[in-house]
């Protein structure tokens, strides 16, 4: 099952939220019209390294099973592009998708 959810962030601006349930796990994102975050299901590593000419911002989470807690959530790791915004481990979530916006 597949949902998609919009959540307002606390300064007005919309992100939209996906959840994919697949067996035994469920991915999660939360996703601007520039970067995303996500679960602990995205490589980060695969990003910076082997796609790094597209210049992904993302972050992952880890430990998250709802859209609820990867919005609350310090992120773990995150691409050199989104560190390029101001984007660091350890951000809370919803910090993170400001600086997308």
């Amino acid at each position: 099952m597949i949902r998609m959810v919009p959540f307002v962030l606390e300064n007005g601006e919309t992100v939209l939220g996906v959840e994919v349930k697949l067996p035994k796990t469920t991915l999660l994102s939360l996703s601007t019209d520039r970067g995303y975050i996500m679960c602990g299901a995205l490589d980060v590593s695969l990003l910076n390294d082997k796609l790094r000419d597209r210049e992904i911002i993302a972050g992952r989470a880890v430990g998250v099973r709802t859209l609820e807690e990867l919005i609350e959530a310090p992120l773990e790791s995150v691409t050199h592009k989104a560190e390029s915004l101001g984007i660091m481990a350890g951000m809370k979530g919803a910090d993170a998708l400001r600086l997308m916006l």
